[in-house]
């Protein structure tokens, strides 16, 4: 969903001190922060943050100007402080008072990825284990730094920065003929998720109402993604758990959901459907009844695999009680996605924040916070994809599939939410006088839950590690941008 856009000078304009006790209070009555950033200004910087208001499905939007340091709320407000972070990095202004103040991606001149001071335990057997960031695997790059008495985790911390590309500022200045292209692959396997944030900030700038036919074919990619990597996922927690039938299985059907992906627009990622208001490809009647063929026959194949997968003792036992997270933790931290919903928390962005052809939304939640428990959410979002799917099919609306977008609303503010796999995906666009773009603010859900890793970790065994890591199953450069 997106909201009209905003003037920016209608937005809030607080003091330092009524902006934090603002911010605390909101986010303490059950306010999330989805984004929080910086904007220059002549002589300072402006501090924007949208709070996300879940139970209610509003949004608000208050700011404050600070010129080379502002007080931090991490110390009260968890879930701020890799917010807190990044804007120390990109601008240089200073959070006071916060905990543990590192770079997030090392992007300064002088900074490399990885070398920062680690937080240690010191006393007898206590011992340091380092992972990373080149793997013994087709991964992404990070470094786990694990503090470990025996096989007990004390603490985890995480680097990241190796995959930064520098999205934000190429977004900058934009939208022009690659803007597109860079939101669609900020997190290639989230490419229908961003695409479509991206043209939801866009089209709500411009004023362009997409038809509704444009609307199921978005919300239908979006969905064949959400099959996809929840498949691969599960299959790859089969892996990790040497449960071999599951996990063969799904490493062939994921591919069955990704090119059901390319057979509607020649991309597995699904890359060029999405475009500024809706698509740039349609479905004909026998390409309808292909996909209902195809559907079908996959979701099958994964309803047995699964079952097979959660009903044997053996990966049960694995399964249960690992990688625990509990709810208040996951509330402090601000976590989206299965991730939040494997610990009780009620957030689904198309639930919470309606957008397309989502109507009376039904959630797929759990309350334990384990492995199993992620790995549950994520079958049962399956079944509600495979459902959706087979309706949209059913009754595809008619028209065209594509509106007309004009010029961005000058210096205003335009906020989309968009739940991809992951969770909640964030992107926030303000414009200059001319109807640029004068600022772009990415946030992929994986910048909220990487915390959450960490803390599933702390009094765990090592040797759970890669089991955890893949029930979260986080984006590198979704968050590295």
């Amino acid at each position: 969903m997106s909201i009209p856009p905003v003037l920016l000078e209608n937005i809030p304009l607080l003091s330092g001190e009524e902006f934090a006790e603002s911010v605390t209070g909101k986010l303490r009555s059950g306010g999330r922060a989805a984004a929080f950033f910086a904007i220059t200004e002549e002589s300072a910087f402006r501090l924007v943050m949208v709070i996300a208001r879940d139970a209610q499905g509003r949004l608000e939007i208050v700011s404050t100007m600070a010129a080379g340091s502002f007080p931090s709320l991490t110390a009260e407000l968890p879930q701020l402080h890799l917010f807190e972070r990044e804007i120390y990095e990109i601008t240089g202004l200073r959070p006071q008072g916060h905990p543990w103040l590192k770079p997030v991606r090392f992007t300064g001149a002088a900074a490399q990825p990885g070398v920062a001071e680690y937080f240690r335990v010191h006393g007898s057997e206590v011992h340091e284990v380092a992972v990373g960031p080149v793997h013994a695997g087709i991964i992404e790059p990070g470094h786990f730094r694990f503090q470990c008495h025996g096989e007990k985790v004390f603490h985890l911390e995480i680097a990241l920065g190796y995959q930064h590309r520098g999205v934000e500022r190429r977004l900058a200045c934009g939208p022009d003929a690659r803007s597109l292209h860079y939101a669609q692959t900020l997190a290639g396997d989230t490419t229908a998720g961003h695409a479509w944030a991206y043209c939801d900030t866009v089209e709500a700038l411009a004023g362009a109402a997409v038809p509704a036919r444009a609307q199921v074919l978005r919300a239908i990619m979006l969905e064949l993604e959400r099959l996809a990597n929840h498949t691969g996922d599960l299959g790859a927690l089969a892996g990790d758990v040497a449960y071999l039938p599951t996990a063969s299985f799904c490493g062939r059907l994921r591919g069955d959901f990704l090119n059901m992906t390319a057979l509607i627009c020649g991309n597995r990622f699904g890359r060029n459907m999405f475009v500024p208001g809706g698509v740039n490809f349609d479905l004909d009647a026998a390409l309808v009844t292909e996909l209902k063929l195809r559907l079908d026959a996959a979701f099958r194949d994964a309803e047995a695999a699964v079952a097979l997968l959660l009903k044997t003792n053996s990966v049960v036992d694995r399964f249960d009680a690992a990688g625990l997270l509990l709810s208040d933790a996951a509330r402090g931290l601000g976590l989206v996605g299965p991730v939040a919903r494997a610990c009780g928390i009620p957030l689904d962005t198309r639930r919470n924040f309606p957008f397309g052809p989502y109507h009376d939304f039904t959630l797929s939640a759990s309350g334990r916070g384990d492995v199993y428990a992620r790995a549950y959410v994520r079958w049962a979002e399956m079944q509600k994809s495979a459902q959706l799917i087979g309706s949209w099919l059913a009754a595809l609306p008619g028209g065209p599939v594509v509106a007309q977008c004009g010029p961005l609303k000058p210096g205003a503010a335009a906020v989309s939410l968009i739940e991809g796999w992951r969770g909640q995906i964030c992107h926030v666009a303000i414009t200059d006088a001319a109807g640029n773009f004068r600022s772009y603010k990415v946030v992929d859900p994986s910048f909220h839950n990487w915390m959450g890793l960490a803390m599933a970790l702390r009094n765990g065994e090592i040797s759970d590690f890669p089991l955890c890591n893949k029930s979260f199953n986080l984006s590198y450069c979704g968050h590295d941008l």
